[in-house]
């Protein structure tokens, strides 16, 4: 293992476990699968890294080989695409469903531990540390404040885009001395990074005059 800069992500489905008490259990393992299927596809064709299911959760990790920067931006386009496939999915359900399937991401950049654990053929890689925690607290989060993603500044600021339609929020994370900073999208599908506009170099002063300089 080592301690790399990367984004973790975590994704869960709203609601499932109360309407999945409902249903039979084929009907649930069949939704799910679609579920799965169509995420696990859009994270892996970012350059993502499933790490794995929980539950019906989903965590993935990005930047383990292309670095923060690109990785960063391989989060979020994986966000839009999952939210494109969700809305697919929900349609193509649709005479199954009473209502539509809802999902809360959460995305956070940081140094973690990435490493093969476990234990025989449990044998995996995956990232462990202060910001895993941080980003499934973030995907906690998205359900408080009623949205579909929340991504942290720090994943923004690696990524290098703005996103000038969304304002920072600051919120308290359990287990993290000082607030967050983050930006809370409603429907991640129509998510709009723009390229962050670099910073024009201050205007140099003027030299003083000889005569001013000896006044």
């Amino acid at each position: 293992g080592e301690e790399i800069d990367v984004t973790l992500m975590f994704a869960d489905l709203r609601g499932f476990t109360k309407m999945a008490d409902k249903r039979l259990p084929y009907d649930v393992v069949f939704i799910l699968n679609q579920y799965f299927e169509l995420m696990g596809e859009a994270i892996e064709s970012t350059d993502g890294y499933l790490d794995k299911f929980i539950g019906d959760g989903i965590m993935a990790i990005f930047g383990i080989r292309s670095g923060p920067n690109i990785g960063a931006k391989q989060a979020i386009g994986a966000s839009i695409k999952m939210s494109q496939r969700l809305t697919e999915l929900n349609q193509r359900l649709e005479g199954e469903l009473k209502e539509p399937l809802r999902m809360g991401i959460g995305l956070h950049r940081g140094r973690a531990i990435v490493g093969n654990m476990g234990y025989g053929d449990t044998m995996s890689v995956t990232a462990i540390g202060s910001t895993v925690n941080t980003a499934a607290r973030l995907e906690g989060t998205s359900k408080s404040l009623g949205v579909q993603l929340v991504i942290s500044q720090e994943v923004i600021d690696a990524a290098g885009v703005e996103l000038p339609e969304h304002p920072l929020h600051e919120v308290e994370v359990r287990g993290r001395q000082d607030p967050l900073h983050v930006y809370a999208i409603e429907d991640a599908s129509a998510l709009k990074p723009q390229k962050r506009r670099p910073t024009p170099d201050p205007i140099p002063e003027p030299d003083p005059s000889p005569h001013q300089a000896m006044s």
